[in-house]
């Protein structure tokens, strides 16, 4: 019972993160006056939603069939942190290596995820290791960026071996051209360049996100099915616990 109150309250209420603290509090205490296979039944069920409630902050991205969530917020919060201590280190302020020449300009959509896989690969092998500073401050926000890089590099190399993200000649071609413009420089300078157009990649993404929205058909029934949006979330929540009652 404790955990179908949950996804009700959780599906209606407007501010999350009020109803995640006020709601834990709620169902624990629900489920410390059971006993025996009920209490474990309950906690269990609480570790099962707990599990599947989406990060505070994170975003999910569509490429095409890949979908992968990000945690967008906490990425640009940290770049803006160090984003003017970083351009002020680029001694060359007349080349780019993300948009120069349009390298991520009118990218098809069918090539999205392909050059996202291919970027987020560039950062986390070729430039995060070479932006180390001498201020522990902006070497600690960093490594927060390329952890959370290294997490997203990891989801679309999933995607890419289940053939979710395919690569065509024109994303392949646009990625050469990047790698170009970064071997064209010294390696420090190249990565502290790459480091400080990150908000270039961010806005691209968010953009490109937009586009897919506007330019993606409206699937059969879309209209029709609005109201049962959340039909799916209910369903893998008493999955999990359909899971802890045959256990």
């Amino acid at each position: 019972m404790c955990i179908f109150t949950s996804i009700t309250i959780v599906l209606f209420k407007k501010d999350k993160e009020a109803t995640l603290s006020s709601l834990s509090r709620s169902v624990l205490a629900s489920c410390s006056s059971m006993k025996g296979s009920h209490l474990f039944l309950c906690l269990f069920s609480v570790l099962c939603w707990l599990n599947l409630m989406p990060t505070a902050g994170n975003r999910v991205f569509h490429f095409g069939h890949c979908r992968v969530s990000m945690s967008m917020t906490e990425i640009r919060l940290g770049f803006t942190a160090i984003k003017a201590n970083i351009q002020a280190r680029d001694p060359i302020r007349t080349l780019s290596i993300l948009s120069h020449p349009h390298s991520l300009h009118k990218v098809k959509s069918s090539d999205r995820c392909c050059i996202t896989h291919h970027l987020f690969n560039f950062y986390v092998d070729k430039v995060f290791k070479h932006c180390k500073t001498e201020d522990s401050y902006i070497n600690r926000k960093i490594s927060s960026i390329a952890n959370s890089f290294l997490s997203m590099k990891r989801k679309l190399r999933q995607c890419h071996e289940q053939n979710k993200c395919m690569c065509g000649e024109e994303s392949t071609e646009k990625f050469k051209q990047i790698l170009a413009n970064y071997e064209g420089l010294n390696v420090t300078s190249a990565a502290m360049k790459s480091l400080g157009e990150l908000d270039i990649l961010l806005d691209w993404m968010e953009k490109s996100q937009r586009a897919e929205g506007v330019n993606d058909p409206p699937k059969p029934g879309a209209k029709e099915a609005a109201g049962t949006l959340h039909t799916p979330v209910v369903s893998r929540k008493t999955m999990c616990c359909a899971t802890a009652d045959s256990y």
